[in-house]
């Protein structure tokens, strides 16, 4: 009866020792659980070093599994950078290193890239395994740039390839591409005297003309603005969702409610596409003519899956693909492209006067919603070599991307001297290759005169002979739109320096220092006058 009612005192102090000893107990389980995982790790290094102990692997600095993974949680690619340029002095072409919980191989030689990537593109092509977040945003590399090599990649990437990007198939969408034109040009001409920041509306025109190509032509402004919503924020959101990457099945627990965020935006995104597709479907029965990336998908069968139909789920997953991955390359490029050119007016003269003597004097931009009563096309363009190598130099000294995503190898290959192990990362240091130097000369300038002389005027962008550059990568998974954004970069540019003269905000200099985003962006974006060249 003594201990039946006790008093308040004893209450709090029994409280306090049992909040104490459940708070040690729960220490002893994570610090036990913490150290079999280190103990795991450090077994399983171990072993792997005796297992190859005859194998000449490639060099890179010692990291101890668990602290390693930890320091890389708070550095970025442009730490890595930094970090593998060091690395190559010390070690040579081809380096490991531990980012994460993996370990990845890095090559830095155009040569061996060259290799690796076209010579011996079997072994190269595959993807690692899906992680946490993956399993969620691509239904489980059920898209064409995570899907694993084999039959279902093939399926995706020559449908996206043949029925959508293929050049026979531009023309489809020459009305859609002068539509976004005029909307483009008709919002940088309400800006008159005040300066522009370029990047928001080349965003909103590549991001409305994918729309178009992903779901048809009849869908309004505000339904793209809904789209851009939601796939932008499930976008942009990503990097917080990367713990859930480290270690997975145990960042599935501890990061719980991250993962229900996750999920969440997934939802989202879902439940605006969805009824996108199931309209489409439904006009397609209608025998609508326009055909978009939806109709195209409606009828594959996955062969090494039962000859399944994709489901609602990878349906969105592939559209999100094709809406988000030519967005953000394409404006970004755009804009490392006109910040040069404002940056160089004699580069944008040259330019204007190669497009003038094609197309003639300017007319005065749009500024209603009637359609541009003149405009350089696609087969005008073709005509503009210089427009070629003003395009190919931004790409080269501003690559999207300064990695490709991670490739895997399918079995043991030798390379440079070295043995990659089976199921090993690989990537590629696209950057670096754009600007060796041993190629280029005064890399880091922008010179677009460098594509017109010296045997580059039919440069050939996709590496097949020689890797020299790779901005869309190379080989079999090389970016299979690549094509498609060469085309309406040199649209785009051709179309806004025939309209607008571009210069610099009094008293500014451009700046052209970088920051990791989705892509490698202008960490100051480019604001710029954009002055009619015809004031009508």
């Amino acid at each position: 009866m003594a201990y039946s009612m006790p008093t308040s005192l004893s209450v709090r102090i029994g409280s306090g020792r049992d909040g104490v000893g459940k708070l040690r107990g729960k220490m002893e389980t994570w610090f036990i659980f913490i150290f079999t995982l280190c103990l795991a790790f450090i077994l399983k290094s171990f072993f792997s070093c005796f297992i190859n102990s005859n194998k000449k692997l490639p060099p890179g600095p010692v990291a101890v599994p668990i602290i390693g993974s930890f320091l890389w949680l708070r550095k970025s690619l442009f730490d890595l950078d930094e970090v593998l340029h060091g690395l190559r002095l010390k070690y040579g072409p081809i380096i490991t290193l531990r980012l994460g919980p993996q370990r990845v191989i890095f090559i830095c030689s155009r040569s061996l890239a060259h290799r690796a990537l076209v010579q011996n593109g079997a072994v190269f092509s595959d993807r690692p395994k899906a992680l946490g977040t993956s399993e969620i945003i691509d239904s489980n590399q059920h898209n064409v740039s995570s899907a694993a090599y084999g039959p279902t990649w093939r399926l995706l990437r020559r449908n996206l390839a043949s029925e959508i990007l293929h050049p026979s198939r531009s023309g489809s969408f020459s009305h859609a591409r002068l539509s976004v034109l005029n909307t483009l040009l008709s919002r940088l001409s309400l800006n008159k005297s005040e300066p522009v920041t370029v990047v928001d509306h080349f965003h909103y025109a590549m991001f409305a003309l994918l729309v178009v190509m992903c779901f048809g032509d009849k869908l309004d402004d505000e339904q793209i603005k809904q789209i851009e919503t939601v796939l932008r924020t499930l976008l942009l959101s990503q990097p917080r969702f990367d713990v859930l990457n480290f270690w997975p099945r145990l960042g599935k627990i501890v990061f719980r409610n991250r993962l229900k965020e996750l999920v969440k935006l997934r939802k989202d995104a879902e439940d605006v596409l969805i009824p996108l597709i199931r309209a489409r479907i439904e006009a397609r029965k209608r025998q609508d003519s326009t055909v978009a990336y939806v109709d195209t998908l409606t009828g594959l069968q996955l062969p090494d899956e039962g000859n399944r139909s994709l489901t609602e789920g990878e349906m969105v997953s592939l559209c999100e693909e094709f809406v988000n991955a030519g967005t953000d390359t394409t404006s970004n490029a755009l804009q490392w492209i006109m910040a040069n050119l404002v940056k160089y007016p004699k580069i944008q003269a040259k330019l204007y006067k190669e497009i003038s003597s094609i197309l003639g004097p300017p007319p005065p931009p749009p500024v209603t919603s009637d359609l541009a009563t003149a405009a350089a096309k696609e087969e005008d363009v073709e005509k503009m070599p210089y427009l070629k190598a003003v395009v190919l130099e931004g790409l080269r000294r501003h690559p999207p991307g300064h990695y490709v995503l991670p490739h895997m190898v399918t079995e043991e290959v030798e390379l440079g001297g070295y043995v990659l192990p089976k199921g090993a990362q690989v990537n590629f240091t696209v950057a670096e290759m754009g600007w060796d130097p041993e190629v280029w000369e005064d890399p880091m300038s922008f010179r677009p005169e460098r594509f017109l002389s010296g045997g580059q005027e039919g440069f050939d962008v996709t590496g097949s002979k020689e890797i020299k550059m790779m901005p869309f990568g190379a080989g079999r998974r090389i970016c299979p739109a690549w094509n498609l954004a060469l085309l309406h970069l040199g649209y785009y540019v051709a179309n806004l320096v025939w309209y607008f003269e571009w210069t610099a905000v009094d008293g500014d200099d451009v700046d052209l220092s970088e920051k990791l985003e989705f892509t490698v962006v202008m960490k100051h974006p480019l604001q710029a006058h954009a002055t009619p060249r015809c004031q009508g």
